[in-house]
């Protein structure tokens, strides 16, 4: 709930601080005074649109501050948790909305800064304004339906469990095939591709690094003469020449004659470096015997060059398509293979799905329509339970109509159930429409709420709406402005009245202008407008009980504050009001002992 609730440079209001009830608060004041600045207060606390006219004048920014009392696992908590808001020291929430006079607003939850939307739905878990040119909780059509449904209570709850869970295997099956389809055509693609692939790669049959093999054959091929120069030089500077030139004894027979001397020195020393001589001479007759080898296999081969030359233009197509070289292309067949051997494409597998998905939706269809059923028959005692509220909240003539239709689509919707042959949309909460109507008075069409009610009609339909949804309604703190426009007398009593119940499961704040409804609260907050200040009026908020609460009464009983026959007045409305609480609350007392003894 709202414990309390700071406004500084609102308006008429420099700086005041409300200290609400759990019960019923209700704020009074002469006109002018600056009642509706503590719902406008309240707006703003809410996230609602910040307007810099709003801000009091010579002011630098208004500041509307207050404290919710929450509990450690409410949706409140949860909100504040995941904007990342830290309660204070008590486990309360203060929230803090900041206007400033050129427009600009900044919004604080739990000494967090956090956007406007933060504060917003932090207020619909905590808080429903229901004002005159509000858009109103209750006319949102989602929430319509929702109304309704915590109306009914289990009858309906229980079906729309039946009906969500049937309903979520519905959507995954509808879902599987959808993509299993899709993919399946995908599939196909796919592989005729992969196969394709593959069938162009078998028929090149490239050899691991052959790629690599083939440019260094083709280079060999294409330089022969350079090639073969190179190696006779190098195979004559080891072996010698041809013919035995001793002109020409090439490094092996030099390095052969050190070996012989070496080995016929009479020094010990020289004898042991023969060895190692030795092996130099076999190491060089190795390669010498390599580049024989090598001249003997260097032939021009113009034919061999063109065969290499065309081969690696084939396996150039293939890198080109598949991969950067001919391993990478070989990879790839080899993945193409795997994947051809996973994929499913049967038919046999689409049809099961498909029998699945059908299946479902019968099932789901039939839970659907215990659903509607049950909701329209809801929909009855809902309309009669708040027509019988109107009848005493001066609307003798008004009804109140629940509509529960289907909500019709078309076949490519792919939420789309056919139920009662008609197809619907089924979306999460069933595939019911349900619309609120009033019938203003005999004769008069039956129109959505917000078109067929005047504000103050409004403002009492949604006092009848509540009051039926007091102990199904989440929403801890209810606020109404001026919801007894235009009514008074026995009228103004049974607003009192509903109001006074109302507060016993929910917190509620009333701005109001009549005294029958003001002896009913538990706290009455006055709004006081002050001396001028410098030609500003200066307006605060107090506290009034007892001898000070009988005189505004009094006052508001057509400025009867000084006299004798006011006060006695207001003293008897205290009295009626005081003593239907007190009835109310033994009964209620009553009730729940004979609820526990059985």
């Amino acid at each position: 709930m709202l414990a309390e609730m700071r406004i500084q440079g609102l308006g008429v209001i420099d700086d005041a601080t409300l200290a609400l009830h759990a019960g019923l608060t209700v704020v009074t004041g002469e006109t002018g005074a600056g009642k509706t600045m503590v719902v406008t207060g309240l707006h703003l606390l809410g996230g609602g649109r910040a307007d810099a006219s709003r801000v009091r004048s010579g002011a630098q920014r208004a500041v509307v501050e207050g404290r919710f009392q929450t509990t450690i696992d409410s949706p409140a908590a949860k909100v504040a948790a995941d904007a990342g808001a830290e309660p204070d020291d008590d486990g309360s929430l203060i929230a803090l909305r900041t206007v400033t006079a050129d427009g600009r607003s900044r919004a604080h939850l739990g000494g967090r800064s956090v956007p406007n939307a933060v504060l917003s739905e932090l207020a619909d878990q905590v808080l429903a304004v229901h004002g005159q040119n509000d858009q109103l909780r209750l006319l949102r059509p989602g929430e319509q339906r929702a109304v309704l449904d915590r109306f009914a209570g289990e009858p309906v709850l229980h079906v729309l469990g039946d009906y969500q869970r049937v309903r979520a295997e519905w959507a995954d099956a509808v879902r599987e095939l959808t993509e299993r389809t899709e993919r399946s055509r995908e599939l196909a693609r796919e592989a005729e591709l992969l196969r394709h692939g593959l069938a162009e790669i078998e028929a090149v049959a490239p050899e691991q690094g052959e790629d690599v093999a083939l440019v260094d054959e083709a280079r060999r091929l294409a330089d022969v003469d350079q090639l073969r120069e190179i190696a006779t030089g190098a195979h004559l500077a080891l072996t010698g020449a041809a013919d035995g030139d001793p002109d020409s004894p090439g490094a092996i027979g030099l390095i052969g004659e050190a070996r012989r001397r070496l080995s016929a020195a009479e020094d010990p020393v020289l004898r042991e470096l023969e060895p190692r001589v030795a092996e130099a001479v076999a190491v060089l007759a190795d390669v010498g015997g390599e580049l024989g080898g090598y001249l003997d296999r260097l032939d021009a081969d113009p034919a061999r060059l063109e065969q290499v030359l065309a081969r690696q233009a084939e396996l150039k197509q293939l890198t080109k398509k598949y991969a950067a070289d001919v391993d990478g292309v070989l990879a790839w067949a080899e993945d193409a293979r795997t994947r051809l051997s996973g994929m499913d494409t049967s038919e046999e597998a689409l049809a099961a799905l498909a029998a699945r998905r059908d299946e479902l939706a019968v099932e789901l269809a039939e839970h659907a329509a215990a659903l509607s059923a049950a909701r329209e028959e809801a929909a009855v005692g809902l309309a009669a339970a708040v027509s019988e509220e109107l009848d005493g909240l001066a609307m003798p003539q008004a009804r109140l109509e629940v509509v529960v239709q289907a909500k019709e689509t078309d076949t490519g919707d792919p939420s789309a159930l056919s139920v009662r042959g008609k197809t619907v949309h089924a979306g999460p909460d069933g595939v019911d429409e349900v619309e609120l109507q009033l019938i203003a008075h005999s004769g008069a069409p039956a129109l959505p709420i917000h078109k067929g009610a005047s504000g103050g009609e409004l403002s009492r339909v949604m006092l009848a709406l509540e009051v039926v949804l007091a102990d199904a309604d989440t929403v801890p703190t209810l606020v109404f402005d001026e919801v007894d426009a235009g009514v008074g007398g026995r009228a103004a009593v049974e607003i009192g009245r509903r109001l006074a119940r109302l507060a016993r499961t929910h917190q509620v704040v009333v701005v109001t202008h009549l005294p029958q409804v003001a002896a009913y609260a538990d706290r009455h907050l006055v709004v006081d407008k002050g001396a001028a200040d410098g030609g500003l009026t200066r307006s605060d908020v107090r506290v009034v009980a007892d001898e000070r609460r009988v005189v505004e009464l009094a006052r508001m009983l057509a400025g009867l504050d000084s006299t004798e026959t006011g006060r006695a007045h207001a003293e008897e409305l205290l009295n009626t009001a005081t003593a239907y609480k007190l009835a109310q609350a033994r009964f209620r007392r009553r009730g729940k002992a004979g609820h526990s003894k059985k």
